[in-house]
C-alpha cells in the first residue's frame, strides 16, 4: 500500500485553513501541493 506523503493532522489543518478563507492558490504555494489534491 502508498504511504501518504502528509500525515492526517496535516491533511486536517490544511483543510482549516481553507474553511478560514486562505485562497486554494495560496495554500498550494505554502504546502506545495496541487489545487486539484485539495478540491
Amino acid at each position: 500500500m502508498r504511504r501518504s506523503r502528509f500525515s492526517e493532522e496535516q491533511i486536517i489543518s490544511i483543510l482549516k485553513e481553507h474553511e478560514a478563507g486562505i485562497p486554494v492558490a495560496e495554500l498550494c504555494r505554502k504546502h506545495g501541493v496541487s489545487d486539484a489534491s485539495i478540491y
